[in-house]
């Protein structure tokens, strides 16, 4: 399977009535991991592209909490999808080994991002070129080199 397929849409619940809503998020129940980490992005210009890396070990659930903003996804085998984000209950799980840039920010987005992993630059690939490399490698790898 590629990591374009296993980059998928996650609903959470809302709850609410007169006073409000309330979106509950738990790791290993609403998300498919134990939540490590806990950072958010705000103040970035819609030109501005964040991200550009993709992570050995870790995984990550993104979650427009504030306004909207893009998330495009590459496997480093040519494939791509981008997921547009744009309700505080929708977040996107990106999987390990996954390119990821953030991108075309509202002027109100506060981008939530929840990881499985503490950071650990080590983990992180922050070259295309070296990423699509290692992917490759690792393709080939698994299916005995036939591709």
């Amino acid at each position: 399977m590629s990591k374009i397929d296993s980059a998928y849409f996650i609903e959470f619940a809302e709850h609410g009535d007169e006073r409000g809503n309330l979106v509950v998020v738990e790791g290993e129940r609403d998300v498919p991991f134990a939540i490590q980490r806990v950072f958010y992005i705000y103040g970035s210009d819609p030109d501005i592209v964040r991200g550009q890396h993709a992570n050995r070990k870790s995984q990550f659930v993104l979650i427009n909490v504030a306004g909207q903003s893009k998330i495009r996804v590459k496997d480093g085998l040519g494939n791509e999808a981008v997921f547009c984000l744009n309700r505080p209950r929708t977040g996107v799980y990106i999987p390990t080994m996954a390119w990821k840039e953030m991108y075309d920010f509202s002027p109100d987005s506060v981008l939530l991002c929840l990881a499985s992993e503490h950071y650990d630059e080590s983990e992180y690939i922050r070259d295309f070129a070296a990423f699509t490399a290692e992917v490759r490698t690792a393709n080939q790898a698994a299916t005995g080199g036939n591709r």
